[in-house]
């Protein structure tokens, strides 16, 4: 009964299942992996500057990966880029169970940074696919479909966060790194398999000069992005963590059980964020929404600064204000996820996602760098004010963003 009602779907609909089965598996194991990198560097001593540096390179070619990818994508197919990002982060995981010896700042950077072009290839190929998949001026159906695509995405890195502090505890890092892999074999091998060829490859190859965007709306949105995840990673990446751990003296369970359950929560809001934008009344997101949600989102940051500031209730500040931050997060993400992709220019749509995740790489890298700078030099509290700059300017980044959603010429 259940293989009869898979065969009678669309072609469609097994594709954009295939595509969401892959990016899910790929992204439980890279939210393991980056919770035991911070926990078990943690647990060795690391400091929360040099756990921050293990993510660097991670970011670093994240960027790289998003603006070159997208022409790759367009130019190959993005069924290549998808596997691809897999087969690396296989490779990645296998790097990381050499001897506890070898596993030096600089090693764990070179393992971290194939793990980040590798997240970076399968996200965009994803994010990218989807607008191929869905009919022309379908723009409900479009956001509705991305937001279950992201938001999925989150919740089962929430789940990856849980995962790799329970393995971690359970059968160590080794132990922990080697399972991961064998599952991202499985999943590659049936990606091979299965995914369609010449999935988002461009009509008309397209020059690697057109990598950068021409488009306004894009370039705007983009640079609201960049804040806007630098805003969360300012704080999230590194300073909340080890400030837990640290503070609150909360062994790994509990840290990596209290981020688990931010992104699977933020994850799951984002899947219903059409509902908090208007589905009901046919609405879809503008500019002007991107605006007044990153507004309020704003208000939120500096309040648990303040609650720190003044020692009230610190530790129901944090975790309800961080709660509350997560919600507000997630609609915003999930309507810049669907602004990006309706603004995209159907041919070659990977190339604008490209360039678009390439600035929302850029924001992690510059949120990481600054979670563990910040937080060894001054403290959450700072991270917490950074992060309320950072969302005020992209809310004026968005100000200025059309408030008609038409893809790019």
């Amino acid at each position: 009964m259940g293989l009869l009602s898979v065969n009678s779907l669309s072609p469609q609909i097994k594709q954009y299942l295939m595509i969401t089965g892959n990016y899910w598996a790929f992204t439980l194991t890279d939210g393991a992996l980056r919770m035991l990198v911070v926990l078990y560097f943690h647990q060795l001593g690391y400091s929360p500057l040099k756990i921050a540096m293990l993510f660097l390179f991670y970011e670093i070619f994240g960027v790289i990966t998003n603006l070159v990818g997208g022409w790759l994508g367009a130019r190959f197919g993005l069924n290549k880029t998808m596997n691809i990002g897999l087969a690396m982060q296989i490779v990645a995981l296998g790097m990381l169970t050499a001897p506890p010896e070898m596993l030096t700042v600089v090693y764990v950077m070179m393992a971290q940074a194939l793990s980040g072009i590798a997240k970076d290839l399968n996200k965009m190929s994803a994010k990218s696919s989807i607008k191929l998949l869905v009919p022309e001026n379908a723009e409900n159906k479009l956001y509705q479909w991305i937001a279950i695509l992201t938001g999925s995405k989150n919740t089962l890195k929430g789940v990856g966060f849980f995962l790799g502090g329970i393995l971690l505890t359970l059968i160590g890092f080794n132990g922990a790194i080697i399972v991961m892999a064998l599952l991202l074999i499985v999943v590659w091998i049936f990606s091979l398999l299965y995914l369609k060829e010449d999935l988002g490859k461009a009509k008309n190859k397209p020059k690697f000069t057109k990598i950068f965007s021409k488009s306004d709306a894009i370039n705007r949105l983009s640079a609201a992005r960049m804040f806007l995840f630098g805003a969360r990673d300012v704080w999230f990446v590194v300073a909340l963590p080890v400030y837990l751990a640290a503070t609150f003296q909360w062994d790994h369970w509990w840290v990596s059980g209290f981020m688990a359950s931010w992104v699977i929560g933020y994850g799951i809001v984002q899947s219903f964020a059409p509902y908090f934008t208007g589905k009901k009344q046919g609405k879809v997101p503008t500019g002007k929404s991107a605006c007044l949600w990153a507004v309020m989102l704003s208000l939120l940051p500096i309040a648990i600064a303040c609650s720190l500031y003044f020692d009230f209730y610190i530790q129901y500040s944090i975790i309800i204000g961080l709660l509350i931050f997560g919600i507000v997060f997630a609609i915003n993400s999930s309507l810049h996820s669907y602004l990006i992709v309706s603004y995209a220019n159907k041919d070659a749509v990977s190339l604008d996602v490209g360039f678009y995740y390439m600035a929302n790489a850029m924001g992690r890298l510059m949120g990481t760098v600054l979670s563990g700078w910040m937080y060894q030099e001054q403290g959450l509290i700072a991270c917490l004010v950074i992060s309320t700059l950072f969302v005020s300017i992209a809310a004026l980044i968005s100000s200025k963003l059309p408030n008609k959603n038409e893809p790019t010429s």
